[in-house]
């Protein structure tokens, strides 16, 4: 019987192998801005030791771009929505500059220096407006492209964390040039939240890297479905049996200039290894008590999200840091249109369980209605060891017809060319921001939540404002 038992065990898990790897691999086909090596990116091993030398080494690797993918396109690809065709409506190569290149926006006398961090998949346009509105205030400013990003999707089949944290070292490293002893923080958006985390703890290890003043969290990629772990299965797998399209958690039409549409396994393995780490060395150097050197943190974060575990946030970062002025901004969903009906989970039990946790050692701001009946805003803040709250007024409101943020939308200001809503900047190109295609269910490769999903943050400029009064305290508005 136990024999017997066994073996039909083995039969039904290799039943439900087999079906998993046919519904996987009835994806769409791969092209070549999936499969194609890049060879010149950065890794570790790279012999590139400063940022001028990553700089150097991007300028031949997106050469190799051109020679590799725009110029190896099928006809059937020519398309007026496809990045990799020149002249498209989302060929980033009609925007000026193209940023999906690393930048250096220098000013004569900086007042401090910033390193903006995009997230996976992302590129250095997700974080364009802080960055201009920053320099323009009289900070110097690099905007890094993370290895294996802003060139193919396939970049992010071989690219590791460690490239990535490698290079953010490069880009403060550059800001330390650029600015001497001025102070230098650091801006990450989600997968770039865990790597400002990563530097911030490594820089508490290692003397001689650059120290932070701060670090400015948007999103950030602090907790992951423990379910990602299961990701570098699937990509065995299909490195075993041949099957490269197990390489990829989604493949979708590349239409957005900025970001991939298509998804790798690897990409989501390298996001829960990168947030394993920084776990790991919360505790380490927390229970050897070396964590009051930990920069102040400032984090922005919408109380619904469907990209990382929001709760983590307080669990895995703010619950292990002593109170050094961080603060945690949390974004409520838009309690006057009644949509609690139809949520599937409210945060409201979330967001009261952090309030009343007595012994919080940061502050906690709520950007929520004034009342039920109010699109208009306020924020609310909890200082540490206080049981009350202040109210502050920012004179904003919730956009009609818009029920939350989204883990997309906190870095994006509404007259965003691109992400934007109804107020954009001109673009020389496709206007994702107010994208929403009406017509019958499934007929579109496009899922239809992801051009309704949120682009750009109505509360933009509170974001911006707290950044600015912080990084540039008296310079903002003077030059």
């Amino acid at each position: 019987m136990l024999k017997a038992l066994l073996i039909w065990v083995a039969g039904a898990v290799a039943v439900i192998l087999v079906g998993a790897v046919w519904y996987l691999d009835q994806k769409p086909d791969l092209k070549v801005w999936h499969t194609a090596w890049l060879d010149a990116e950065f890794t570790t091993s790279t012999p590139a030791r400063t940022f001028d030398d990553y700089l150097a080494l991007e300028d031949r690797l997106f050469k190799q771009l051109d020679e590799l993918v725009y110029n190896r396109i099928d006809p059937e690809d020519r398309l007026p929505f496809n990045r990799y065709f020149r002249g498209s409506k989302t060929d980033s190569g009609s925007w000026s500059p193209d940023w999906n290149r690393s930048y250096v926006l220098s000013t004569e006398r900086p007042a401090a220096g910033v390193l903006l961090i995009h997230g996976m998949s992302d590129s250095p346009y997700v974080l364009r407006a802080l960055a201009e509105r920053l320099n323009a205030g009289g900070a110097a400013v690099v905007g890094l492209r993370v290895p294996g990003h802003g060139t193919a999707p396939s970049g992010l089949v071989r690219v590791r964390y460690e490239d990535m944290a490698a290079a953010v070292k490069l880009a403060v490293e550059r800001l330390r040039d650029e600015v001497g002893e001025r102070p230098i923080t650091i801006v990450g958006f989600s997968n770039g939240g865990a790597l400002a985390v990563h530097y911030a703890l490594a820089a508490l290890e290692d003397p001689s890297l650059p120290a932070i003043e701060r670090v400015f969290l948007m999103s950030p990629e602090i907790g992951v479905t423990p379910m990602a772990v299961l990701a570098i299965w699937q990509e065995r797998i299909g490195r075993l049996l041949g099957l490269d399209k197990l390489n990829w958690n989604t493949i979708l039409p590349e239409y957005d200039p900025y970001k991939y549409g298509s998804f790798a396994v690897n990409a989501g393995n390298q996001a829960y290894r990168l947030t394993i780490e920084n776990r790991n060395r919360l505790e380490r150097l927390g229970a050897a008590g070396k964590l009051d050197g930990f920069p102040p943190v400032l984090a922005f974060q919408s109380a619904v999200d469907a990209t990382i575990v929001a709760p983590d946030l307080v669990k895995e970062l703010f619950d292990q840091l002593p109170d050094r002025g961080h603060e945690l901004v949390l974004f409520d969903i838009n309690r006057t249109i009644e949509i609690e009906a139809l949520l599937k989970e409210d945060p409201r039990a979330w967001i009261e369980s952090i309030t009343e946790t007595p012994d919080k050692r940061y502050t906690f701001s709520l950007v929520t209605n004034e009342n039920d009946k109010s699109e208009h805003m306020v924020v609310r803040s909890q200082k540490p060891g206080q049981s009350g709250s202040a109210t502050t007024d920012i004179e904003l409101t919730w956009p009609r017809s818009i029920y939350s943020l989204t883990h997309l939308a906190l870095p994006i200001p509404a007259n965003d060319p691109l992400y934007g809503g109804e107020d954009q900047g001109k673009s020389p190109g496709i206007r994702l921001g107010s994208l929403a295609l009406r017509g019958e269910r499934g007929v579109l490769v496009i899922p239809a939540d992801d051009m309704l999903r949120l682009r750009w943050n109505p509360f933009f400029p509170y974001v911006e404002q707290r950044i600015l009064a912080l990084v540039l305290p008296g310079q903002v508005g003077t030059r």
